[in-house]
């Protein structure tokens, strides 16, 4: 990459509806900030983007000149992919606008709307589509690496439901993908990550839900835990997919479902969401799980969805540093659910956490290969969530903790989430894709050969092809 000189940057700043921030710029340590404050890089240049065009120039503008491009939209993604060093980052926090298609059921979302965006147009109307479980995570990044969430096994993951999108490619083009105009970019974008373009407009179906579903948590102490996990590991072997069900063993959040006196105190909370059309038949399937305990809280209740989408926002608050790893696996069998509870009683944080993800259901009934997103066939997620308090010195003390827990967890698992990688490296990102490393190392090759889009989980169009399949 040649020097830029103050001709390129006033040439890019002059295209731009928005505005274009240099490090010389006053704001700009404010906006090169993102959620994870374990992370600190410099772009060169930041182009806050007001509308379609501005991407189309900045993106032409860093190919043009060989710069790397990083995208930003919620900026939530723990290893810092919403920015780079000596790159541009393209941030989209502007462009949030959501339209509802009330008709075709269809949400028309802006690259840099927030989940809370998406919940808030959508619900006015009785619909939503899965979407993350705190409501300031972007759109972008969880839809395009999967998108885990409280209606996955009622409506498929966030990428099952997407249809359409407007994508902005590195050589500036901006293209309508759907089944029909493209449908194996279509393909590489359920599940593909940011590796083959700027998504600008995304298309989601909608699904009946709410606007009032059955939620809320019930919270025991951890020292119950293993006792607790195999009555609900036998409760959920029947669920109906209407039933989403996280479970998360930590120290109790000071949040305000949950009464002060167990704040901080080492609990396995089990968060519910009944989005079928009677909360009655719901709450009749919960009756045995809920009458295990006693519970220390059982808030289970008629709440509306956007409440419950919401629920845990203050647990992963940004400015924090945060660290972690997953791994998909099968069941809760008895060793698992005694690792689990081991290693969480290490935990070495208040702010760390353990979520466990009930898999299964409507995310089952898509081929391995029918997106890019996979394996399918797991019946949960688990997140060893590491997060701490900034500028302690004890770093290494959180991110032993998820490494050993991660190594204890690896003998069962049976896939990755892309979406909760993190430094795994290239070796991870193409053990995550499995079978469908070539088919999507052939789409980056035609949409990006150089590599322009490499801020991501990346799929290097350079890579040789064979292995990993």
């Amino acid at each position: 990459m040649d020097t830029l000189t103050t001709g390129d940057t006033d040439k890019l700043a002059g295209a731009l509806h928005g505005d274009l921030i240099t490090p010389a710029d006053p704001r700009y340590d404010e906006v090169r900030q993102v959620w994870n404050a374990d992370i600190d890089r410099r772009p060169l240049l930041i182009a806050r983007c007001a509308d379609v065009a501005d991407v189309r120039a900045a993106v032409t503008f860093a190919a043009e000149r060989g710069l790397p491009v990083a995208v930003r939209g919620g900026g939530h993604s723990v290893a810092g992919h919403g920015t780079c060093d000596g790159g541009l980052t393209v941030d989209l926090r502007r462009m949030r606008s959501v339209e509802i298609d009330t008709e075709r059921r269809l949400a028309h979302v802006q690259g840099g709307a927030l989940w809370q965006d998406v919940d808030g147009a959508s619900q006015a109307h009785g619909l939503a589509t899965t979407g993350g479980i705190v409501s300031e995570t972007g759109v972008g990044g969880l839809a395009l690496g999967g998108g885990i969430g409280h209606l996955m096994r009622r409506c498929g993951l966030t990428v099952d439901n997407l249809v359409e999108a407007d994508v902005v490619t590195a050589d500036g083009s901006l293209l309508r993908v759907d089944e029909t105009t493209d449908p194996e970019l279509l393909w590489g974008l359920r599940g593909g990550g940011g590796n083959f373009g700027v998504v600008v407009r995304f298309g989601f179906r909608l699904h009946e839900v709410g606007p009032t579903v059955l939620g809320g948590m019930i919270i025991h102490p951890l020292d119950g835990a293993p006792r607790f996990l195999t009555r609900y590991r036998d409760l959920i072997a029947e669920a109906p997919d209407e039933l989403g069900t996280i479970l998360n063993l930590r120290l109790c959040p000071p949040v305000a479902a949950v009464p002060e006196h167990l704040h901080g105190s080492p609990v396995v909370a089990l968060n519910v969401c009944w989005s079928g059309a009677d909360p009655e038949e719901g709450a009749e399937f919960l009756r045995p799980l809920r009458e295990f305990g006693p519970a220390l809280l059982d808030s289970v209740a008629p709440m509306p969805y956007v409440d419950l989408q919401q629920m845990v926002d203050r647990t992963s608050p940004p400015g924090k540093e945060y660290y972690w790893r997953s791994v998909d696996f099968g069941t809760l069998d008895d060793q698992v659910i005694d690792t689990v509870v081991e290693h969480a009683s290490r935990i070495t944080s208040p702010l760390a956490a353990v979520p466990i993800y009930h898999l299964g259901g409507a995310i089952g009934r898509v081929p391995d290969t029918g997106t890019a997103f996979g394996p399918r066939h797991a019946g949960h997620n688990i997140n060893m969530f590491g997060a701490w308090e900034p500028g302690r010195g004890d770093r290494e003390r959180h991110v032993g903790w998820v490494r050993d827990f991660s190594e204890a967890m690896a003998p069962y698992a049976v896939g990755q989430y892309v979406n909760f990688l993190n430094d795994e490296g290239s070796d991870g990102v193409r053990a995550a894709y499995g079978q469908r490393w070539r088919r999507l190392v052939d789409l980056k090759r035609r949409l990006d050969p150089q590599n322009l889009f490499r801020f991501n989980f990346n799929i290097d169009p350079g890579q040789p092809e064979e292995g990993h399949r």
